[in-house]
């Protein structure tokens, strides 16, 4: 984790986000700042499903698609839909630590059993679901997936910033990924 910045003043923010809402994003939540006022969002915001992470925002200042380990992949019609409808010119991913998407194999007999138990599918069922869908969502370490993540956003969609980060569950803040 030696890739990350802690971001505890607003010199710790990257100079190429300073004065855009991903700086802003980092203000809000990290270093308190007081919230301004939004009629439209201003960020598009990939994060992960897991209930453990909360952003301190203003309202209405960010779209924010919530998927497991932040992966986007699936969702590139709804960043399209953003950029294209709603205007949108920045985006953050923000992963977090201690993400269940890493090493899904290692959760395959919970996950086979709980479907079993708590949803009342059959073991095949649940193990062919497993097996077909855990190579798609297994994202590897957090950081490392977030930042191959942007780099391919910023292929995809080239007008538009795309800043990786990582969210620490221990201490609820965001941190920057360094990217060379």
């Amino acid at each position: 984790m030696n890739r990350l910045v802690d971001i505890s003043k607003p010199e710790d923010i990257f100079e190429q986000y300073r004065q855009t809402p991903i700086g802003l994003l980092l203000e809000y939540h990290n270093l308190k700042k007081p919230y301004d006022t939004y009629i439209q969002a201003k960020l598009l915001v990939g994060m992960c499903m897991d209930n453990r992470k909360h952003l301190h925002i203003p309202d209405n200042f960010a779209f924010i698609i919530r998927s497991g380990g932040a992966n986007l992949r699936y969702s590139e019609f709804k960043i399209s839909y953003a950029i294209a409808i709603g205007g949108i010119q920045y985006i953050t991913l923000i992963g977090h630590n201690n993400c269940g998407m890493v090493n899904l194999n290692s959760r395959k007999d919970l996950f086979i059993n709980g479907l079993t138990e708590k949803a009342g599918w059959s073991k095949k069922e649940a193990e062919e679901h497993f097996n077909y869908y855990a190579p798609m969502f297994e994202i590897g370490n957090e950081a490392d997936f977030v930042f191959s993540e942007a780099k391919r956003l910023r292929l995809r969609y080239p007008k538009i910033m795309v800043a990786p980060m990582l969210y620490k569950v221990e201490d609820n803040l965001l941190y920057l990924i360094k990217e060379n």
